[in-house]
């Protein structure tokens, strides 16, 4: 029997699930875009985006997806042929400094694997080995979608600071943004990245980068950029249009005012706190069902590396393609693939999946996915340990409380 009919329920990391509210605000005509109402709810996005991202900073919005904002981070901090160091913590990653390379960028990548956080020891070695300080920037992920790795952002600038060296510190924020505690001011970083997509719960299609008057110094010398990806306009418009280089993307702007009021009647912390106790939710389940079977575990070992937006994990090839396929056709809900894990032409990759607990997600909705992974196991006949409903529930019940 098919029991998927009914809602279903997208648990991939992004795009994220869209809350009604913001599919709401999103559905109306076509505004004025010349003057009115739009204008005039822009104005009131830039405060509040410089408060999700903790930042007194400049804030350039792109029609983009998170690619488009990595090339337009890369347009505006280098010129071609500069250096920049990238620290690896995953597929997106990699994913920046091949963006960077295909722009001309010299970009020289450590890489830390796929399961751990940055060395920071390695990273001072690799800024000492730079005395004359050609590097111009340090691209690192805050949280890698692909492996769930977290990176310890003030101490990757405490690194930067006792070697002074004067690279700008430049954070892929994609995943982590309005999921996992960022304090960019805080934190010394100069350029942050993100995207509608995922901890804002918008559709796809809204690039956001935070930057700091360094980086917009920098900017002024960087021959990369062009009249589009150019940062300047946007973030200093005197005219509604600039703010786009052309025509505003005007439902997604709604949508993301929509998601910017949510966030601020939870408030930031407090949304920070529900997704750590929603990703302890399903560790504690994955912890539960891999006793007795090593096949079963979480890709990141250490709880203080893992990102608070998704779960990457594997269950053993080819177990994890098997329930994927089970739960979207039998039970509604979709996994994410294990991106980055091995290639499709691997056997191996049919052995990785991520669970995503990011944006607009409950209780409820999380303890369904883990229900329903587990009903799959059982179906599809994977050896798994016993308990991990039970383990999960009590997460719930000792966050949320009486």
């Amino acid at each position: 029997m098919n029991l998927a009919n009914g809602r279903p329920y997208l648990a991939i990391p992004g795009p994220s699930v869209m809350p009604d509210r913001v599919l709401a605000a999103m559905h109306r005509a076509a505004p004025n875009i010349y003057a009115g109402a739009l204008p005039d709810m822009v104005q009131t996005l830039w405060p509040d985006l410089r408060a999700l991202a903790g930042t007194a900073g400049h804030v350039a919005l792109y029609i983009a997806n998170g690619h488009g904002a990595w090339e337009a981070a890369n347009a505006n901090l280098f010129s071609r042929g500069d250096r920049a160091l990238v620290l690896a913590t995953g597929r997106f990653g990699h994913g920046w400094k091949e963006s960077a390379l295909a722009m001309g960028v010299r970009a020289e990548c450590l890489d830390f694997g796929k399961s751990a956080p940055v060395d920071l020891a390695q990273l001072e070695a690799a800024l000492r080995a730079d005395p004359g300080h050609e590097l111009k920037a340090v691209l690192v992920t805050h949280v890698d979608t692909a492996s769930s790795v977290k990176n310890d952002i003030a101490a990757i600038r405490a690194v930067l600071d006792v070697v002074g060296h004067p690279a700008l510190l430049a954070v892929d924020c994609i995943a982590s943004m309005g999921c996992d505690p960022f304090e960019m001011d805080a934190w010394g970083v100069d350029v942050a990245v993100a995207a509608s997509q995922k901890g804002l719960m918008v559709p796809p299609g809204l690039g956001i980068l935070w930057f700091s008057d360094r980086a917009l110094a920098r900017s002024r010398s960087a021959d990369l950029r062009t009249p589009y990806w150019d940062w300047t306009p946007r973030a200093t418009a005197t005219e509604f249009w600039q703010h786009w280089a052309g025509t505003a993307p005007t439902h997604h702007l709604f949508g993301l005012r929509e998601s910017l009021n949510m966030i601020a009647e939870e408030g930031r912390a407090v949304v920070w706190a529900r997704h750590a106790a929603l990703a302890r939710t399903v560790w504690a389940a994955f912890d539960a069902w891999g006793v007795g079977n090593p096949d079963i575990a979480l890709n990141v070992a250490d709880p203080a590396h893992r990102g608070h937006a998704v779960t990457a994990a594997r269950l053993g090839a080819p177990h994890a393609t098997r329930l994927r396929i089970w739960l979207e056709q039998k039970a509604g809900v979709t996994l994410g693939i294990g991106l980055g894990m091995a290639l499709p032409s691997e056997p191996a990759y049919d052995g990785f999946l991520r669970v995503a607990h990011m944006g607009h997600v409950n209780a409820h909705m999380t303890l369904g996915v883990l229900a329903a992974m587990q009903a799959g196991m059982v179906a599809l006949d994977i050896p798994h340990g016993p308990g991990a409903l039970d383990a999960a529930a009590r997460v719930v019940a000792g966050a949320a409380g009486a």
